[in-house]
């Protein structure tokens, strides 16, 4: 009857540990209790979901400290230095450190993630060609979205649009755009919208990264959005100027992207280590409050962005930490408040990319199961609980051994009724 049956499973929205049936792939029952006679093993009543959605990552640029001597420590410095060293990329570079953290990636339990993919003049399309790569290798362990992105504007340097039309013919899944970067945001924006029209795809652009509360460039978005007819289409990563503004001005750029139905991905990790730092005390968070814009209405993410190049010197690709670096930051603690935040790596973060994917396991849906050792999604956030195990469409693709401690006397297992 099953191919696999995982027992004794928890899971938000239901009571108590339930076994998950899965056949050709996909989650086929979930009960009390399932027959016996299938290959199975007991979650011994831990936390299951169906994986995490990264909605925002840059592979192709991860790894690159032992080229790039940081100083300063600005977005300013961050952006000169990687454009210096993207110039000697190759394919078989960027791969490499891709998938170093590809697979880190996977097995803190991520199983769909939308990868930014540089693409200019002095890359070319090195770094799409190894994406592109390492997107079918992985292809049984991860669904993959590649975002041609144009990191270093669009008006003043043409041919990088050539190069995006390029990436989209060859297979690129949605186009990135950054304003701050161009010396014509508005243009740049319509520049990119045209290209995701044209090839009917989504829309992501790095917008408003800076702590002056004025001159927002989410206004001409939301504006050409609308008069596109692009609703549901578009997402913006960043956003940093909305933790600078006015409670008033925030409440009504809230009301109006939720109006327009524009995704924010807040990064965390990258806005505290990049912003405020002209500050010589009380240096401002930096980060955009993506709780207070998920209550007006927007679809919201928390994601990785950068892991070890100037952009972010840190990082293990682990949304699990990141949904508890942002609670920390946003210094929210109900049960509530948590659950946000856990929504905003699983199903939160998989709408901001146009994915229909529930965080809990569902029949009739993809056998996405990861086991976690938590005995909820809060508790997984509060705890930064590890993933132990995790199967793509049923096929299981890593495993991840808790510690043992020799000399103490074994702690039993969480009881299930299996």
């Amino acid at each position: 009857m099953f191919d696999f049956v995982l027992r004794g499973a928890r899971m938000d929205g239901r009571d108590g540990p339930h076994d998950i049936g899965v056949a050709g792939g996909r989650v086929a029952a979930i009960a009390p209790q399932l027959p016996e006679g299938a290959p199975e093993r007991s979650a011994e009543g831990r936390f299951v979901c169906t994986g995490f959605v990264d909605a925002h990552i840059h592979l192709d640029k991860a790894g690159i400290l032992d080229r790039c001597a940081i100083c300063a420590g600005t977005l300013a410095e961050a952006v000169a230095l990687t454009a210096a060293a993207k110039a000697a990329f190759t394919p078989d570079d960027v791969y490499r450190r891709a998938e170093t953290v590809l697979r880190q990636a996977i097995t803190h339990g991520t199983m769909a993630m939308r990868s930014f993919v540089e693409t200019d003049p002095r890359v070319g399309l090195a770094s799409f060609e190894a994406l592109s790569q390492l997107k079918r290798d992985y292809a049984p362990m991860i669904d993959l979205d590649l975002c041609a992105f144009a990191q270093e504007g669009l008006t003043q340097e043409m041919a990088t649009c050539d190069l995006l039309i390029a990436a989209l013919a060859g297979g690129a899944t949605s186009v990135g755009g950054c304003p701050y970067t161009d010396p014509d945001p508005v243009r740049h924006i319509d520049l990119v919208l045209d290209l995701a029209e044209r090839f009917a795809v989504p829309a992501d652009f790095h917008i408003d990264f800076d702590l002056d509360p004025e001159n927002s460039c989410l206004p001409a978005l939301v504006a050409a959005v609308k008069a596109r007819g692009l609703r549901g289409r578009v997402s913006v990563g960043h956003a940093s100027k909305l933790s600078a503004m006015a409670p008033e001005a925030f409440t009504r750029l809230a009301l109006d992207l939720a109006e327009a139905d524009i995704g924010v991905v807040v990064l965390p990790a990258t806005d505290l280590y990049l912003m405020g730092r002209s500050a010589d005390r009380l240096a401002p968070r930096g980060m955009a409050r993506a709780d207070r814009l998920a209550r007006a209405g927007v679809r919201t993410a928390v994601a990785t962005n950068n892991v070890l190049n100037p952009f972010t010197p840190f990082g293990d690709a682990s949304l699990i930490r990141m949904a508890n670096l942002f609670a920390n930051v946003a210094q929210t603690g109900t049960d509530a408040e948590v659950a946000a935040a856990f929504a905003m790596v699983s199903e939160g973060a998989a709408s901001v990319i146009g994915r229909a994917r529930p965080a809990a396991p569902t029949v009739g849906e993809p056998a996405d199961l990861v086991i976690l050792d938590a005995s909820s999604g809060i508790d997984a956030v509060r705890r930064i609980a590890p993933p132990i195990a995790g199967w793509k469409a049923g096929r299981q693709i890593f495993e991840r051994p808790l510690p043992r401690l020799f000399g103490a006397a074994p702690v039993a297992p969480r009881r299930s009724r299996h």
